[in-house]
């Protein structure tokens, strides 16, 4: 069973870590009724490092605009490369700063129904808001190459408030550069190349601290949280083209929308776990 369950959260995981819809709140959703049999300090580097499985199917559909080492690339094109790696790191630089020391407090203070819950619907309404916003004035950034080292930096302070569980960090940062000007295909690639070195620094920050929790890590633990990542990786496969494909014609409203009625629905299940002691 604890594999089944582990299957069911990489599904989860695989789904939500690129729709701008929180995988961190839908994965608490889901303990709650797919509970692992598992040491608290293991579920909290668990639902961290599954999205390594995530991360990694971003490097598999963009391994040629990745790979600066490409010899069929032009000069050309493996500047534009260096040039892209340059952004993202430039851009997870305020994470760095401002995230390690905070990781601990905010997991300690917010990482709960109620505060993940508001989260879901403050972004839920920004979504709605800034996608009307957005359609008033054109796109100033539709090309990612041409994206400034200053506009990746932007994006990267913005990114920041994803520190706050339940926000999603594919949906604050779509959405701050949105706000910004980029188009939402360019929104949308930037996010998948920023999640990579900020979920792999992440997920090693996790395992780092699980390790020196004086919790055992075991053979079993270890084939559970690989058989979440790898369904994670191939479901994260499916949804990235999807998702690709759908803001060709698509804007982010829907999404919005369904932050709002998930933030109600866990607003309402805590206040009835409250009163009958749930």
């Amino acid at each position: 069973m604890e594999f089944i369950k582990a299957i069911i959260l990489g599904i989860i995981e695989g789904i939500t870590e690129w729709l701008p819809i929180s995988s961190t709140g839908h994965l608490i959703l889901a303990d709650e009724f797919i509970k692992l049999k598992q040491s608290t300090e293991f579920m909290n580097m668990f639902n961290v490092v599954i999205q390594l499985g995530a991360i990694l199917a971003v490097v598999v559909i963009y391994f040629k605009k990745l790979n600066p080492f490409d010899s069929s690339k032009t000069p050309r094109e493996t500047q534009l490369t260096w040039q892209l790696w340059l952004k993202v790191i430039i851009a997870c630089i305020p994470a760095v700063i401002i995230g390690l020391p905070l990781d601990d407090w905010l997991d300690a203070h917010f990482h709960k129904f109620v505060p993940i819950a508001f989260m879901l619907i403050i972004y839920g309404f920004a979504f709605i808001y800034v996608e009307k916003w957005a359609k008033t004035r054109p796109d100033t950034l539709t090309n990612l190459d041409r994206m400034s080292y200053r506009f990746a930096f932007y994006i990267g302070l913005i990114q920041v408030l994803s520190l706050m569980p339940g926000t999603s960090r594919s949906g604050v940062t779509i959405l701050g550069a949105i706000i910004l000007g980029a188009s939402r295909f360019v929104a949308t690639e930037f996010t998948f190349f920023l999640g990579i070195p900020v979920m792999f620094g992440a997920s090693l920050l996790k395992i780092v601290k699980f390790m020196f929790s004086g919790v055992g890590f075991s053979l079993s633990q270890f084939a559970i949280l690989m058989v979440a990542s790898v369904t994670a990786f191939l479901v994260s496969i499916v949804v990235i083209k999807f998702l690709m494909d759908y803001i060709k014609k698509h804007d982010f409203t829907f999404f919005g929308k369904y932050r709002i009625v998930l933030g109600a629905i866990l607003l309402v299940y805590a206040g009835i776990s409250a009163v009958f002691g749930g």
